[in-house]
């Protein structure tokens, strides 16, 4: 599976990409990607490409969230 690199504007347009995405996943399987996470952690989730490419979003959304959450502080 060859990875695409995106480049977004702005962390705000990452995180609402990145939001979306998670989004699907969750209407999908019906859980949340906090707990998601938290379980595929575990090992208590399949490897299965998609679920990997879940974690990955859900790891990144984080680092974006924050980051945005840093600027926030910073300008307030």
């Amino acid at each position: 599976m060859r990875k695409q690199r995106i480049e977004y504007d702005s962390p705000v347009d990452a995180l609402v990409t990145v939001t979306k995405r998670l989004s699907g996943y969750e209407d999908r399987y019906r859980i949340k990607s906090e707990d998601f996470f938290d379980k595929f952690s575990k090992g208590k989730m399949e490897d299965s490409n998609e679920f990997v490419e879940w974690a990955n979003d859900y790891q990144h959304f984080i680092v974006i969230r924050n980051e945005v959450e840093g600027h926030m502080r910073n300008v307030a």
